[in-house]
């Protein structure tokens, strides 16, 4: 097969989800209405959070930043969908894949170190409440936040580099709406062994050892909740980490859904459509499944408005 060097490729096509014209202007409302709510959903989050000084505690001090997360989690993968079926076109640079290929990886990774600094609080709120205050005080909150941010960061470069070293085919259309690693991957004439090597390796390391550290916390959250003598104490136990457990299972139970999706079927668009459910629509839900569930988010818009009562 016909081969170039990666300084001499000019654009990859991303295919999307369909090449029927006519269902192009639905695509770009429906992502256009999804991106919206995005955004808006975890700007209110931020916004209160920011304002309200009774939430300026590290449980809301990591949910500003997973919303800020979300935000920029979705623009990297959306954003460029749009653009090109408002333009009617398919094309994105090579470096311009590149790019959007680490801050995928960058985003996907911070989220996930995010949400298991989130258990860590929730565990220490709940098993160790008389030391609450100590344990996770600010400069801690700080070096979770910042440690997220150089792992991330780490792991986005290691990959984009590595995949500046390959060479591509001519043929250079991407199954998907965004530079996704493992389809780039594919589209390489070079050898991706080691590539390949360093993607389960370090997806194991980096993705395992935050969802342990989330099973553990929850494991002691649930063995302290249930020890507790009156269901009371257990129900307002439980409520305070609710609304975090129900992120924690949206965020991989449909990223779970991707890897299986993808090992079981041969369907380029239907891998698409299951990353679909792990890029865009948890960014979407958060704020709701925060809102929804946490008494002090809910009371914000009544702030907002002027009709809160103290």
């Amino acid at each position: 097969m016909e081969s170039e060097n990666q300084t001499h490729v000019a654009e990859f096509l991303l295919l999307g989800f369909s090449e029927e014209p006519e269902l192009q202007p639905l695509l770009f409302g429906l992502f256009l209405s999804m991106y919206l709510v995005t955004v808006l959903g975890n700007l209110l989050i931020i916004l209160a959070v920011s304002s309200d000084s009774c939430l300026h505690t590290p449980m809301y001090f990591f949910l500003s930043h997973l919303s800020f997360t979300d935000i920029c989690f979705s623009t990297a993968t959306v954003l460029k969908m749009l653009v090109n079926l408002q333009r009617q076109s398919k094309s994105i640079s090579y470096m311009g894949c590149l790019i959007q290929v680490g801050f995928v990886l960058f985003f996907a990774g911070l989220e996930n170190f995010l949400l298991a600094a989130m258990a860590y609080d929730r565990y220490v709120a709940i098993c160790h409440p008389l030391r609450y205050t100590i344990i996770m005080n600010p400069r801690l909150c700080v070096l979770l936040v910042l440690l997220s941010l150089v792992t991330s960061t780490a792991d986005a470069l290691l990959h984009s580099l590595m995949v500046l070293r390959l060479s591509f085919c001519t043929h250079l259309e991407v199954p998907h709406f965004f530079c996704e690693l493992a389809q780039v991957l594919k589209l390489a004439c070079s050898d991706t062994l080691i590539n390949t090597i360093l993607v389960y390796l370090v997806t194991s390391i980096l993705g395992g050892v935050p969802l342990l550290g989330i099973i553990f916390s929850y494991t002691q959250i649930v063995s302290s909740i249930l020890s507790m003598p009156s269901a009371g104490g257990r129900y307002k136990a439980f409520s305070t980490c609710g609304s975090h457990l129900s992120v924690v299972s949206l965020f991989y139970g449909t990223a779970f859904g991707v890897y299986i999706s993808s090992a079981v079927t041969d369907s380029s668009r239907k891998t698409a459509i299951a990353s679909l459910m792990y890029t865009v629509v948890p960014p979407m839900l958060n704020p709701f499944i925060y809102s929804l569930r946490n008494r002090d988010i809910k009371r914000f818009p009544l702030w907002l408005s002027g009709n809160e009562t103290s």
